[in-house]
C-alpha cells in the first residue's frame, strides 16, 4: 500500500482551504483520508495595521507528519514545499540534495568564458583582420 501526504480541497469557489491529508495512493482526492495532519489557507489574511504582506495560514500536527515520513508516506510536491517550511524536509531543489542526487561535479556552476578567449575564436572563424575577409568554410 503506498502512502501519500498530499492537500484535499475544501472550502467554497474562489476560496480554497486545503486539508493536508495521509491517503492511498490511488484514492480519489475527495475519498475519506488514513489521517488529517493539518490545514493550509492559500489566501492572504491580510496585516491587522494595514501595513506590509498578508500571511498565509499553515497549521501542522508535527508529531503525526515526523510519523508518516518516517513509515515511508511519499508527500507531493505542495505539501513538500510546506512541509520544507517547517523544517521537517529539506527543499526539493536545494543544491545540497542536487549535488547528493547527481554528484558534485555535475553541478558545479560553469567557468565564466574568457572574452578574450571568444573573440579570438571569432575572427578565427571569420578570418577577421585580412584584407578582403570572409568566412571560412569547414
Amino acid at each position: 500500500m503506498v502512502v501519500k501526504i498530499r492537500l484535499a480541497r475544501f472550502g467554497r469557489r474562489h476560496a480554497p482551504i486545503y486539508n493536508i491529508v495521509v491517503a492511498q495512493a490511488r484514492s480519489a482526492q475527495t475519498n475519506r483520508p488514513i489521517e488529517v495532519i493539518g490545514t493550509y489557507n492559500p489566501i492572504p489574511v491580510p496585516p491587522v495595521d494595514g501595513i506590509g504582506k498578508g500571511t498565509k495560514h499553515i497549521e501542522l500536527d508535527t508529531a503525526r507528519a515526523k510519523y508518516w515520513l518516517g513509515t515511508g508516506a511519499q508527500p507531493s510536491d505542495p505539501v513538500w514545499r510546506l512541509l520544507s517550511m517547517f523544517g521537517l524536509l529539506e527543499p526539493k531543489w536545494s543544491l545540497a540534495r542536487l549535488q547528493s542526487k547527481v554528484g558534485k561535479s555535475a553541478v558545479k556552476p560553469k567557468e565564466p568564458r574568457n572574452v578574450e578567449d571568444v573573440t579570438k575564436s571569432i575572427q578565427g572563424n571569420i578570418g577577421v583582420g585580412e584584407p578582403g575577409a570572409t568566412a571560412k568554410n569547414a
